[in-house]
């Protein structure tokens, strides 16, 4: 029996017997499996060529991504370096600025104390101004009088003097009072009121100014007058001219005090301190005179009394026990009443000084009273 079949490979049809056709049958079964086996080998090939090449995209993706992260971390630290340097100069900038803001306050604080220094300076500048102006002009006034008469520019130069002394009283102790006397009234030139840091009055200090060109001993008469009417307590006279008693600038003459108007100050220096200590030694002894009467007051009390009959109440009693432990401490007997012995004594002593200071305003004390008394 024929049968017709079609070559795989050409894809023509031919006719085969069946020993034919089972030996191509056994060809093809071969052939068939070899190209199964062929192709089984091919596609593990494929397969693993395949895996090979996925693992080797899977290895490239993730060198690329851990490239790309690198590149992310480095970016990431590079930004956090830039940062932390912004950070840095931020800081270094903010402590600059401070630097810089109190070098400026610094600055400011100087310029205004330059400023005030500058202003107390233009204030000074200005006040020396103002009185040598002042002075500029009583000068031609003076220079004017002076063309007018001797005896007016005289009694002008007086008054010059004696308003310079005025302000240099003031000027020198600012805590006293210095007054001004005015033209026509009773006294002297100027009235020196000496206080004491506390503002306590410790006295008067009546001042006389002269600038003529001879010593008059009438000028001493009439200031103690002054005294005497002012309740003053120290005249004193400045003058050009001097008496021999000050000859050499400042001296003391029929209880006045006198002085060139070089040495003023510390003559006014000098009786100022005599004022001052003066009055401190009066109050010394007011108080002293204060605690005498209160301890004459005290011993000539009632209180003082008790308290003596107390202490001779204590004597006896202390007698008493000497007595009772005169057997058995005889010792301590002796010593005792040597102690009792002086306090009584002591006792005596003070109530006799007492007795003769305050005499019969002492109270009686009984048991230091002789018998029958």
């Amino acid at each position: 029996m024929m049968t017709t079949i079609t070559c795989p490979h050409c894809g023509k049809p031919f006719e085969i017997n069946e020993a034919l056709e089972q030996d191509l049958r056994k060809h093809i079964e071969e052939d068939v499996k070899n190209k199964s086996k062929l192709e089984l080998q091919k596609l593990q090939e494929k397969a693993i060529a395949e895996a090979k090449e996925k693992f080797a995209m899977d290895s490239k993706a993730k060198e690329e991504e851990l490239a790309e992260n690198k590149k992310q971390n480095k970016e990431l630290r590079e930004q956090l370096t830039e940062l932390m340097k912004q950070l840095r100069e931020e800081k270094a900038a903010r402590e600059n600025a401070e630097v810089v803001m109190q070098k400026r306050l610094l600055e400011e604080q100087e310029k205004i104390r330059l400023k005030a220094k500058e202003e107390d300076a233009e204030k000074h500048r200005m006040d020396l101004k103002e009185k040598e102006m002042q002075l500029e002009s009583m000068r031609k006034t003076i220079e004017e009088l002076q063309r007018k008469g001797s005896v007016g520019s005289q009694q002008l130069q007086g008054e010059v003097q004696e308003l310079d002394l005025e302000e240099t009283l003031r000027a020198t102790f600012p805590q006293d009072a210095v007054e001004p006397i005015g033209k026509g009234v009773l006294g002297a030139d100027i009235r020196q009121r000496v206080k004491s840091p506390m503002g306590m009055d410790c006295g008067t200090i009546l001042w006389e100014s002269k600038r003529t060109k001879a010593w008059s001993d009438g000028w001493i008469t009439k200031l103690k007058e002054d005294v005497l009417h002012d309740k003053a307590h120290i005249p004193a006279i400045v003058s050009d001219t001097l008496p021999e008693e000050a000859k050499s600038g400042m001296g003391f003459k029929d209880g006045v005090w006198i002085s060139s108007p070089k040495l003023f100050v510390v003559l006014a220096a000098l009786l100022r301190k005599s004022l001052l200590d003066a009055a401190k030694q009066k109050k010394i002894a007011d108080a002293k005179a204060t605690k005498a009467e209160d301890l004459y007051a005290y011993i000539t009390s009632h209180d003082f009394q008790n308290q003596m009959d107390a202490m001779m109440k204590t004597y006896d009693d202390m007698m008493v026990e000497i007595q009772k432990e005169r057997t058995s401490f005889e010792r301590i007997w002796s010593q005792r009443e040597m102690q009792v012995k002086k306090l009584q004594a002591g006792v005596a002593g003070v109530y006799g000084s007492m007795q003769e200071i305050a005499g019969p305003a002492l109270p009686s004390i009984k048991t230091l009273e002789l018998p029958g008394n």
